[in-house]
């Protein structure tokens, strides 16, 4: 993977591109510079979705959720933008026919929400997301998985984290000798 700014650059890359593998296409991307990143995790019964939390990624857009770090509730997305996302997560989740747990991830850039992907199922975020707001998503979702409707367990809405909470990944520096450890959306490289 690599991010290009201009046409020479992007010549280059599919010359290389076409060396390294002839048989694959070259995918096109477009890369949103100096977006905020988020994830939507919700629980769905067929019916009514709720909300189980809306993080931010604290890198920018770009960075693997799994090397980011996150925070809950979000600190520098809006709330119009974070009312958004958990009206599309809702209308996706009704979409699909979502049964059980769905996330979603967003990025925001100048106030415009744009859908990254859509799972219709859990994510790694889901454990954090509950002890955060203290409502086990994964226990809610085998419920209505079952055949319990989200109503019956109770639940009419999503809880909102009481106060801020953090999660990150712990990486071994000191075991990645000569690769370069600054987060970024492209695939690692040596160290220079």
């Amino acid at each position: 993977m690599v991010i290009v700014y201009d046409p020479g650059a992007l010549r280059e890359y599919f010359a290389t591109a076409a060396r390294a593998a002839p048989d694959h296409p070259v995918l096109i991307d477009r890369f949103l510079e100096d977006a905020f990143e988020a994830d939507v995790d919700a629980v769905a019964d067929g019916t009514t979705c709720v909300i189980g939390g809306v993080m931010q990624h604290i890198e920018d857009a770009g960075i693997h959720s799994g090397d980011s770090a996150c925070v809950l509730p979000p600190y520098l997305i809006g709330e119009r933008e974070i009312e958004e996302m958990r009206r599309h997560t809702k209308a996706l989740a009704a979409a699909l026919g979502v049964v059980g747990l769905i996330n979603v991830q967003y990025a925001v850039k100048d106030g415009v929400v744009y859908c990254l992907e859509v799972n219709p199922r859990g994510s790694r975020t889901v454990p954090f997301v509950s002890k955060a707001t203290g409502v086990s998503l994964a226990k809610l979702a085998a419920g209505v998985m079952a055949g319990r409707t989200l109503r019956a367990a109770g639940v009419h809405r999503g809880s909102r984290a009481a106060i801020c909470r953090r999660e990150g990944s712990r990486v071994s520096v000191h075991q990645a000798a000569n690769v370069d450890t600054l987060l970024g959306p492209k695939c690692a490289r040596p160290a220079r």
